[in-house]
C-alpha cells in the first residue's frame, strides 16, 4: 500500500480534534478472545502507525485462529503520554508506542538517540537502532520492568522553519527565536547553537509565529505541513537535527502471561509491522516536502558539519556525554561517529 498527505489528516500532538472513543480491532468476529489486548497511541487513525497496526492486528487474530484480540486506541484516547505510560508500568493498559524522548522521563537513556546531529541520514539512524545503540536502550528499558519490542518504528527527522531566511549554518541562528518543546535536551542544544529556545505548548505555536512572537521553530515534516506552518513560515531548511522514534512497550506481567508460541507471533507481526512503518514515513516525507514547495514553501539544504563544531565547542556534546555516561555514550559514538 502506499501512504500518503491525503492519508494524514493530522499528527500526534498537532491533533487539535477530539476524536470520540473509538478501538480498532483485529478480529473480524464476536466471538470471545482468549486474550484481548489493548494497544495505545497518540496519533490519528490515517497516521501510517495506525494503518499498519490494523493490519497486524489482524494478521495476530489470524495466525492465533483468533484467541488474541488487539483493540487498537489511537489519538491519545487512553490519556496523555505520560497518563499512558504509568497505565502502562500498571498492567491497564498492555501495549503503547512512545517516543524516546518521552520515555526518557522514565529511562533516562532512551533520549540517547535524539543527541544534536548524531545520524546523518536514516541507513545511520537504522544501522544504529537495529544494532548496538539500539539494543542499550532496550536493556535500560526493561531495567524499568517493561518488555520492548526489537524494532523501534520511526517518528522522524526534525526540520527548522522560519519566517525571515534560511538556515543553512550555525551562525544562522544566532539570536534566532525558535519555539522549541518543553524539554531540557532540546533548550540545551538550541542554546549551544547561539539561539533564542522558547518553550511553547504546541496549541499556541500557529500563533506565536503568526504574530511574530518567535522567528521559527522545528517538527518533524508530517507537523509542518498538518498544523499548516506554511502559511507563517516561508523557509523550511533541512537540518535533520534530531531523530526521534517509538518504542513498542509492554506491560511485563501481561505479556508474559501469553503462551510462548502467542507471545512468539505477536512479536512477529508487531516488528514487521513496524518495519512497513518505517517504509511508509520515508515515502510520506518525500510526498510532503513536494506538496509544501508547490504552495511556496521554499526548502535548503543546511550543513551538519557547521553544527556540529558549535555544539562541540559550547561544550554540549561533553555535557550530555557525562549526563548518559561513558559506556552509554561510547555505544553511541560506535554507532555513529565521535562527537564529544
Amino acid at each position: 500500500m502506499t501512504i500518503t498527505r491525503r492519508n494524514l489528516l493530522t499528527y500526534g500532538a498537532a491533533s487539535a480534534v477530539a476524536l470520540p472513543a473509538l478501538a480498532m480491532s483485529g478480529r473480524a468476529h464476536a466471538q470471545k478472545a482468549q486474550y484481548t489486548l489493548k494497544y495505545a497511541n497518540n496519533l490519528p487513525l490515517s497516521h501510517p502507525m495506525n494503518i499498519r497496526a490494523k493490519e497486524m492486528a489482524v494478521a495476530i487474530a489470524a495466525e492465533t485462529n483468533g484467541r488474541v484480540d488487539l483493540q487498537i486506541f489511537p489519538s491519545g484516547q487512553l490519556g496523555s503520554d505520560t497518563d499512558t505510560l504509568a497505565q502502562v508500568r500498571s498492567g491497564g493498559v498492555e501495549f503503547f508506542t512512545l517516543s524516546g524522548l518521552i520515555l526518557a522521563t522514565l529511562v533516562p537513556a532512551a533520549s540517547i538517540t535524539g543527541i544534536g546531529f548524531a545520524f546523518d541520514d536514516y541507513d545511520a539512524v537504522w544501522k544504529a537502532l537495529d544494532g548496538e545503540l539500539g539494543a542499550h536502550v532496550r536493556k535500560e528499558i526493561e531495567k524499568a520492568n517493561l518488555v520492548v519490542m526489537e524494532k523501534i518504528w520511526d517518528n522522524g527527522f526534525r526540520q527548522i522553519t522560519s519566517s525571515s531566511k534560511p538556515i543553512v549554518n550555525a551562525d544562522d541562528l544566532k539570536a534566532f527565536k525558535i519555539r522549541v518543546p518543553v524539554s531540557p535536551l532540546w533548550t540545551s542544544m538550541f542554546k549551544a547553537l547561539g539561539a533564542a529556545p522558547t518553550s511553547i505548548n504546541f496549541g499556541e505555536v500557529y500563533t506565536a509565529l503568526q504574530t511574530k512572537v518567535v522567528d521559527g521553530q522545528e517538527n518533524p515534516m508530517a507537523i509542518v505541513s498538518t498544523a499548516k506552518f506554511n502559511e507563517v513560515q516561508k523557509f523550511c531548511s533541512l537540518t535533520n537535527h534530531m531523530w526521534d522514534g517509538f518504542w513498542f512497550l509492554a506491560n511485563k506481567k501481561a505479556w508474559e502471561k501469553l503462551p510462548p508460541d502467542v507471545r512468539a507471533i505477536v512479536a512477529k507481526h508487531i516488528n514487521a509491522a513496524g518495519m512497513k512503518q518505517r517504509a511508509d514515513v520515508a515515502e510520506l516525507n518525500a510526498t510532503l516536502q513536494k506538496e509544501l514547495a508547490s504552495k511556496g514553501m521554499v526548502f535548503n539544504e543546511a550543513k551538519p558539519d557547521s553544527f556540529r563544531a558549535r555544539l562541540r565547542e559550547a561544550g554540549f556534546y561533553s555535557e550530555w556525554k557525562a549526563k548518559f555516561g561513558e559506556e552509554a555514550w561510547a555505544i553511541l559514538e560506535r554507532s555513529t561517529k565521535k562527537m564529544a
